[in-house]
């Protein structure tokens, strides 16, 4: 079973890595992502993000460091994967028998509030991005809590609404994770095209404020949109600790909810590898086909189980990019 994974923060987990050995890379490593273990998981695309936080210095400046991290290690790595910019890379690279990486943003403070910045970044590669992280920012509120308010009800910002329109005329594809309750519904009513929840579960299953409600599950479905199953513990199960596993079952919950509600073609996966900190059942990247295995024996079809692992962001891929 091919694999699309929405989002993983492998970069930043390399580049924080060098700090102690220089020799960490994207071929292979201790991490949950690499080059390896995405060939034994049987990849067809996986999607970078250029995660920064805006309480560890200039996030334009990490954002760049982490950028170019990604370009060095694709073009060190060319034989195995290639950068995708747009959908015909992903076909050229299946033809070469080649995996795909294509470059997202996390945290949209990167840009400073500056549409040249936004575009600089397409430049560079860049095809998607949240516009939030965890702070509040030049372009609108997360689904965080803020001076002890939990804000969900405060979405975009002027710069935010120029930032959607920029990001579908250039072809960035709008990433709603960790983004305001508010800030979702400013984005569907301001947009046409299909847009994502990269990393995202059902909050009806698990009711934390980073997963969606059955509405914007519905919502986003009929935009043509995709969220990617995140793995965190936390996202999963309303009953964990931080140290507890995430499991497989809890997974399978969450995707029988958002099928029985929006139908199978806005589920992806957005493993959220190398940027969450619990044990999970799925350990890494080349373990991978184990989900499809488990979907199988709970009655999902060989075609949907396609659909969930790379056909829905593959669409979703082919109209955007």
């Amino acid at each position: 079973m091919k694999v699309i994974d929405m989002h993983c923060d492998t970069m930043k987990a390399i580049l924080d890595g060098r700090e102690v050995d220089k020799n960490i890379n994207l071929k292979h490593n201790n991490l949950s992502v690499d080059i390896e273990k995405m060939k034994q998981g049987d990849y067809m695309l996986q999607v970078f993000a250029a995660y920064t936080n805006m309480q560890e210095g200039d996030s334009l400046v990490n954002c760049l460091r982490t950028i170019d991290l990604f370009h060095n290690e694709i073009k060190a790595n060319k034989e195995d994967i290639g950068i995708v910019l747009s959908y015909n890379d992903i076909l050229k690279n299946i033809e070469q028998n080649k995996m795909s990486a294509l470059l997202s943003i996390e945290e949209g403070a990167c840009c400073k509030g500056d549409l040249g910045l936004l575009r600089n970044f397409y430049r560079l590669g860049v095809r998607m991005m949240t516009l939030t992280w965890n702070y509040e920012n030049e372009l609108g509120f997360p689904n965080e809590i803020i001076d002890e308010k939990l804000v969900l009800d405060r979405g975009l910002k002027n710069k935010g609404f120029e930032f959607i329109e920029e990001m579908e005329n250039l072809g960035i594809i709008i990433d709603v994770s960790h983004l305001s309750d508010a800030g979702f519904y400013d984005i569907l009513n301001n947009t046409k095209k299909p847009f994502v929840a990269s990393h995202s579960n059902a909050r009806n299953i698990c009711g934390h404020r980073r997963n969606m409600t059955d509405d914007m599950i519905k919502k986003l479905s009929d935009r043509g949109g995709v969220m990617g199953l995140n793995f965190y513990s936390y996202f999963l199960n309303n009953n964990v600790a931080s140290d507890d596993i995430s499991k497989i079952e809890d997974m399978i919950k969450h995707v029988k909810h958002i099928k029985n509600i929006a139908g199978i073609e806005v589920i992806g996966l957005g493993s959220d590898f190398d940027g969450i900190d619990c044990k999970v059942e799925i350990e890494n990247s080349s373990k991978m086909q184990i989900l499809a295995e488990k979907m199988k024996k709970e009655g999902f079809t060989e075609n949907e189980i396609e659909h969930i692992f790379y056909k829905n962001v593959l669409n979703l891929f082919k109209e955007i990019l």
